[in-house]
């Protein structure tokens, strides 16, 4: 049997489709390179708001998966933003990226590993790569012999034994052997017993020179291990931490390396752009061969590295074929199946993941008419994966420092949606309710939505109609190859109460459009619409499949996002200013004696008629 076939050879035990050894699976069998990234906690709670931000960008190249280290010390099995499990969490149920979680078993019981267990398995987790852990000064010895795991293949043992296959188990492997083991054959043994318990695949310790990892490999496939092994890379980053790895891994790194670092030790860009084209070297001797289906990249926590590595080494894509869905799915397993969501949350979609974390399912299919969807509060706007990274002043210079009248919040709502500057002189890139840049499919609508918010109408969330654009389109494909995609025409804004009601005598000239407006209070609940019954306003036709509808507009859920919506006025913008000062008074009116408003062209041929409705209105006032 070549080495070829022995690498997509898989381990026995079942496996199910949230598992990372299934998606491995696929793309081995494909022959379509793969990458990991890795990443520890932070220290502090703004240090887990940026994290995730870090997150989201990182997903758009699409890695396989991500991993999060266990530090027993900073308590990582617990609820604090900065412990192990809140940011795995975090990154599969609000960042959709399938999150595999490190645990450590030196110095814990079968207690405590079971209630770290518990608690991934609760919160969605379904990967975990099993560690015997650094033995350090602190930990005696004696007491740890005397404990039922010790080495990593117990751990692996005790998962499948306590779990059976709910859990996808990943091993560390070790190119030039353990250092604590007594001699590299025996390390392989080791390896092999890891996997034997029921470990999925290999993830390896960094080295230096490709051939390492080629000589392990052969070594491993020759001792009968059959497992992937995915080798580790680290772009070197800087001297002091260099000599520090090599110090706590007891790794051997290569005298030519440490000849260079040390002839450019204070050029720390030097040192980085060093790092960087030397991990790419690597990666591309790696990656040339069949023998190696991806990498898994030791980011220390910093982005603009392991991006600048992966797209010199042709890994980082940006491709709308790994679109499955308009909106970016939660890659919690409970979640599979979810294929429609209201399009209410689509700028804020953490926000409506977090307030549906409780539902037993989650629609498929079709959303249907439900009366009432138990959706959850959403009482802290300061949960970190929700929180708003941008700090106050740098708000108050896009939001206005002080805000002297309404038009200055009209001009701002311009200026995001232009990209041209405010009248401070700066740009505007985000709002509370689109915290990031506006999507590729609002630039055919660009010109329109200035226009309409320059005159008041404060958008918040908007497509163009498509009609039967391939599924493949860069900008609004999904669903993957040989489908066809539609869309309505969905505007949603803001508009005074006055003014809506000119709006009202204007919307039964234009039929084809379905309303649905609400005050904050909702005192005013007016609708054109059946008060239960979604309307699909994204949908897709695929070869062998019922039409897809992932994308709607349900009334029901709408009141649920009007209360987020208008609370984002107080908690994001108007607690920015002073109590009692003027800016805070008008953000406050205007949420006061606003409305929000959707509004569905069904007309998806044609389109139209949102912006004619709304010229209508416009006239309408200038002739009055």
């Amino acid at each position: 049997m070549s080495e070829k076939t022995l690498i997509t050879d898989m381990v026995s035990h079942d496996c199910d489709e949230a598992h990372i050894i299934q998606k491995m699976r696929k793309r081995i069998s494909s022959g379509d390179k793969f990458y990991s990234l890795e990443f520890f906690p932070p220290r502090t709670d703004s240090g887990g708001v940026n994290l995730i931000a870090r997150f989201d960008r990182l997903a758009i190249g699409n890695p396989l998966f991500i991993d999060v280290t266990w530090h027993p010390k900073g308590n990582s099995g617990g609820d604090e933003v900065t412990a192990s499990l809140t940011i795995a969490s975090a990154a599969l149920n609000f960042c959709g990226l399938d999150t595999m979680l490190h645990m450590t078993c030196i110095n814990s019981s079968t207690e405590d590993i079971d209630k770290y267990l518990r608690k991934a398995k609760k919160q969605g987790l379904r990967n975990i790569l099993a560690l015997r852990g650094d033995i350090s000064d602190t930990v005696d010895e004696s007491v740890r012999q005397g404990k039922e795991l010790k080495y990593a293949s117990d751990l692996v043992k005790h998962i499948r034994n306590e779990y059976g296959n709910y859990f996808g188990i990943a091993v560390a492997g070790y190119p030039t052997g353990h250092p604590e083991c007594i001699s590299y054959k025996d390390d392989i043994q080791r390896l092999k017993a890891k996997l034997d318990a029921g470990g999925d695949f290999v993830v390896t310790q960094l080295f230096f020179d490709a051939e390492t990892y080629f000589k392990y490999l052969r070594d491993c496939r020759k001792a009968g291990i059959t497992a992937p092994i995915i080798p580790g890379v680290l772009p070197i980053q800087g001297y002091s931490s260099l000599r520090q790895l090599a110090q706590l891994s007891k790794l051997e790194i290569p005298q030519r390396i440490l000849d260079t670092v040390e002839s450019i030790k204070d050029n720390d860009e030097a040192i980085r752009h060093f790092g960087l084209v030397e991990a790419a070297n690597l990666c591309k001797k790696l990656l040339a061969s069949d023998d190696v289906p991806g990498i898994h990249i030791y980011t220390l926590n910093r982005e603009q590295v392991a991006v600048k590595l992966l797209k010199r080494v042709g890994l980082w894509r940006e491709e709308s074929i790994y679109k499955s869905l308009p909106w970016r799915p939660s890659a919690n397993g409970k979640r599979i199946l979810e294929d429609v969501r209201p399009i209410f949350w689509a700028s804020r979609p953490k926000s409506y993941v977090h307030r549906t974390m409780m539902w037993d399912e989650y629609p498929n299919g079709r959303w249907g008419s439900s009366a009432s969807p138990a959706f959850g509060e959403l009482k802290d706007y300061h949960i970190f994966y929700l929180k708003n990274t941008t700090k106050k002043d740098e708000l108050l210079k896009m939001w206005g420092e002080k805000l002297d009248n309404v038009e200055d919040v009209y001009e701002i709502f311009t200026c995001f949606v232009s990209g041209e500057v405010n009248k401070y002189g700066h740009k505007v890139v985000s709002l509370p309710w689109n915290s990031d840049a506006l999507a590729l499919e609002t630039l055919f609508i660009k010109k329109s939505l200035e226009y309409i918010n320059s005159k008041g109408i404060l958008t918040i969330n908007s497509q163009p109609n498509v009609n039967a654009l391939p599924s493949t389109h860069e900008v609004f494909g999904w669903g993957g190859p040989n489908g066809y995609v539609y869309q309505k025409a969905y505007l949603e804004f803001f508009i005074s109460a006055e003014r809506f009601n000119l709006l009202l005598d204007v919307l039964p000239n234009y039929p084809m459009i379905n309303y649905h407006a609400l005050n904050l209070n909702e005192s005013l609940d007016v609708t054109n619409c059946d008060q239960q019954q979604p309307i699909a306003v994204t949908w897709g036709v695929f070869p062998g499949k019922e039409i897809l509808q992932p994308t709607v507009v349900d009334p029901t859920s709408f009141k649920y996002w009007k209360d987020e919506a208008f609370a984002l006025w107080t908690n994001q913008w108007a607690n920015l200013y002073p109590e009692g000062s003027k800016s805070r008074q008008l953000i406050t009116d205007i949420t006061n004696d606003f409305v929000l408003v959707n509004m569905v062209d069904n007309d998806f041929i044609q389109g139209g008629n949102l912006w004619k409705a709304l010229d209508q209105l416009f006239s309408h006032e200038e002739n009055k």
